[in-house]
């Protein structure tokens, strides 16, 4: 039985090793052909790689190479909102411009932020106003590692003084409240472009001379308009001393400012007093408030003194936001004169040149 057990287990064995070795026969080929098909999978992929990847580079370098040539134009930063619309327009296309400022952002107080200093690193041309408009930023520009032309637009304009206490004179930069200073200051603007890329003088010029003959006819504009106000109400009164230009322009005396060159300043109760009682005294029939400063102050002037505020704010250190009425040089100044007409009893009739644009 022992016997008979064991052969049957042998044999059963030597079936079973058989039928092993012909599974295997199947089985080997077929492993071949996965590792075959995976090693020729490895190899196709490797190949793509090869013939993709120099095809990716390029088109890498070729978008590179299109961002390279949208960059091959100056770039010009200019501070402050006033200089970034002249340097727009008389740049036009031929120029990347960035203007730092926003509308309606007071130079005198405005706080630089990061990104502000990589502008002026990149630039290749600053425009700013000078004569310390924009402290803040002529402390960072002056700073920052930058080999950028630096070109003080507002200081080829002959400066008016002012006495800001204690002795202390100092030049006002507002230059712009007179249109021939802003017609300088395109003219500067121009000059500085041309240096920058000569290439491109012709469009410069050219925009350049269509913006002249514009704030030409705005200048004259302006005379006749402040002549249509009575004289005994040819006063101005406003909240900081931003209007001397305008003033000493087109021949509007300045009665008085609430604080004085700088909106940093903040009046004493004193000041305040001496305001009031002043118009009380000169009799002006309106005060008026700015766009670039709380206009809680002087409200409480005009209230204390009996008088109207008016109406219209004027824009003083910034033009206005887009779409507004001053959202660029020439709109602001147009704006700003309607406003003192109009409150001061004068005859406002459009400017021509803002008729022809709507």
């Amino acid at each position: 039985m022992l016997n008979i057990s064991k052969t049957n287990t042998q044999d059963r064995g030597l079936e079973a090793v058989g039928e092993h070795e012909r599974q295997g026969s199947y089985f080997y080929p077929l492993v071949f052909l996965v590792c075959a098909s995976l090693r020729w999978r490895y190899i196709c992929q490797n190949a793509c790689l090869v013939i993709l990847l120099p095809i990716a580079l390029f088109a890498c370098t070729g978008s590179n190479s299109s961002n390279s040539r949208a960059d091959d134009k100056p770039q010009v930063v200019a501070t402050s909102t006033i200089i970034a619309d002249l340097a727009e327009e008389v740049g036009g296309d031929e120029i990347q411009l960035t203007g730092i400022l926003q509308p309606g952002t007071d130079p005198h107080v405005y706080e630089p932020r990061p990104q502000d200093s990589r502008f002026l690193e990149e630039a290749d041309l600053i425009l700013y106003n000078g004569y310390n408009l924009e402290p803040g930023l002529i402390k960072l520009m002056n700073a920052a590692g930058t080999k950028a032309r630096k070109l003080a637009v507002g200081e080829v304009a002959k400066p008016l003084q002012l006495d800001k206490g204690k002795g202390e004179v100092v030049p006002d930069p507002h230059v712009w409240g007179d249109v021939k200073n802003a017609i300088a200051m395109v003219n500067a603007i121009r000059d500085g472009l041309i240096k920058l890329s000569p290439e491109d003088k012709a469009e410069f010029t050219q925009n350049a001379q269509q913006l002249t003959t514009e704030l030409q006819q705005l200048d004259s504009w302006i005379t006749q308009q402040i002549q249509t106000i009575p004289p005994n109400k040819r006063k101005l009164v406003t909240t900081h001393d931003a209007f001397q230009y305008y003033g000493r322009a087109y021949r509007i005396p300045i009665a008085g400012t609430l604080i004085g060159i700088s909106t940093e300043e903040q009046p004493s109760a004193q000041t305040v007093k001496q305001l009031v009682e002043s118009i009380k005294k000169i009799g002006v029939s309106a005060i008026f408030a700015e766009t670039t400063i709380n206009p809680n102050l002087i409200q409480t002037v005009a209230q204390e003194a009996g008088v109207k505020l008016a109406p219209r704010q004027l824009y003083s250190d910034s033009i206005g936001a887009a779409e507004s009425e001053g959202d660029t040089y020439s709109k602001m100044m147009a704006a700003n004169t309607r406003s003192i007409v109009e409150a001061l009893g004068g005859k406002y009739t459009p400017f021509p040149a803002e008729t022809q644009k709507k």
